[in-house]
């Protein structure tokens, strides 16, 4: 099993090893010899072969721990540009047949160490037999995408309000260790609409504020503004004490933070809007903010549900012996995991499983999630919503891959939402109530 792990924007994929660099220049040296101390018992009990195998489970178990945790310096360019092509003022790129770039829709690509970023429109035509696939250029914001050779892939269409023709303020939020750069788009107002209900849009792991930007124009149509918040270790928050994620179990507290900034610029109730890990936030928010009578919705895009699901998959995906994955877990888990993962505090992954708390969600939440999600299982999701399907709705989507929903099918996502939250920010007959009847409705398809 390679010993290199990455992880690509807002995904926990495990490829083998490219480029990683000296052991010594990428930890794996120091994680060996701290390893040891957790390989002792079989050093003692079981010999020297024991003990060598032992380590050895323990520094992959630690690494793949370690990986989880650890914000990436740059999104990895696994997606090859074969070529550009110019006919007047308009451009169409060839790229390598990878499951994403085959995919109908509109996506982001990022080049250039993410200095570039174009907008990938339709499909012109499919070559199976020399893997390569041809898309219209529908927009390059920043760089020269004629010079990109490899790029990252992306759900991220724009790079900012101002590309949607939407105007936007910058605003500062105060969190931990500082102040968080955030978007705030006030909604114009909509006849039989209140406006005191704001949307809060919280990325994924990996990602950034851009990614809520493809559901401004939803969110407007309800009457919501809009706040794309940044949380810690994203590259625009502050660095959380630790510089470690913690998978939600530390990061709400940044969107407890955004929404005391809401209340406090006017608005009564907000909905929070969570991709992926981001959804694992929202989650933590709802159950742990002081703020938590206050979010009327979760609107959740691929969602984790579930964080031992999540790395039980990759660890299966990436050939880890099960037995290894769950010593990275209990690494994580365990206080005395601290001094080798480098957390502050041991992430609390019961507090995160939402499968074995599944009544305990008191928040109406719709979650769309594809059923081929390669990242972050689908099965969960599901799950959680026939558990409890008073508070929760679910809807399934095909073909989408990972937090990718919006950019295969945008008019469905953006129907089966505005439906759904609707019925949520309806005016209710009763306190307590979360809809029409008290029960949340579900959206025709």
């Amino acid at each position: 099993m390679a010993s290199s792990l990455r992880f690509p924007s807002d995904t926990l994929r495990i490829p083998p090893a490219q480029g990683e660099g000296t052991p010594e220049r990428d930890g794996t040296a120091a994680i060996v010899r701290g390893s040891a101390k957790w390989a002792a018992a079989g050093a003692i009990g079981g010999g020297a072969a024991a003990a060598l195998l032992a380590a050895g489970s323990s520094a992959l178990a630690l690494y793949f721990a370690r990986r989880v945790i650890t914000p990436a310096s740059e999104r990895p360019q696994d997606q090859e540009i074969l070529a550009v092509i110019r006919e007047g003022n308009t451009q169409q790129v060839i790229l390598a047949a990878t499951p994403d770039a085959t995919l109908e829709g509109v996506y982001g690509l990022f080049f250039d160490n993410g200095r570039g970023h174009a907008r990938i429109g339709r499909i012109v035509s499919y070559s199976p037999a020399e893997r390569t696939v041809l898309r219209e250029v529908e927009a390059v914001y920043s760089g020269d995408l004629s010079a990109a050779r490899r790029g990252s892939w992306s759900g991220t269409i724009h790079p900012d309000p101002a590309t949607l023709g939407v105007q936007a303020e910058d605003v500062l939020i105060e969190v931990d260790g500082g102040t968080a750069p955030a978007w705030l788009v006030r909604a114009a107002p909509v006849p039989g609409v209140e406006s005191d209900v704001w949307a809060i849009m919280v990325h994924g792991r990996g990602a950034s504020r851009q990614e809520g930007l493809r559901v401004l124009e939803t969110a407007g149509k309800l009457g919501m503004s809009s706040l794309l918040i940044s949380y810690r270790n994203d590259g625009l928050a502050p660095s959380a004490a630790d510089g470690r994620y913690g998978l939600g179990s530390t990061e709400w507290r940044d969107v407890e933070a955004a929404i005391t900034y809401a209340l406090g610029q006017g608005a009564r109730e907000v909905v929070l809007f969570g991709w992926s890990m981001g959804g694992a936030i929202c989650l933590q928010t709802a159950d742990l903010s002081r703020h938590r009578q206050v979010i009327r919705a979760l609107v959740l895009d691929a969602p984790v549900i579930s964080w031992v699901n999540v790395l039980a998959h990759h660890a299966e995906l990436n050939r880890i012996p099960t037995s290894v994955g769950r010593y990275g877990q209990v690494m994580l888990g365990h206080r005395l995991g601290r001094r080798l993962t480098g957390l502050a505090a041991p992430v609390n992954f019961k507090a995160m499983d939402w499968i074995s708390r599944a009544v305990e969600l008191r928040t109406p939440t719709l979650i769309l999630h594809s059923v081929d999600d390669e990242y972050v299982p689908y099965g969960p999701s599901a799950n959680l919503a026939e558990k409890n399907p008073e508070m929760v709705t679910f809807e399934p989507f095909d073909t989408a891959r990972h937090t990718k929903e919006w950019n295969v099918d945008p008019e469905r996502w953006e129907r089966l939402v505005a439906a759904w939250l609707r019925q949520q920010l309806a005016p209710r007959t009763n306190p307590g109530q979360s809809g029409p009847g008290g029960v949340p409705g579900r959206p025709e398809a």
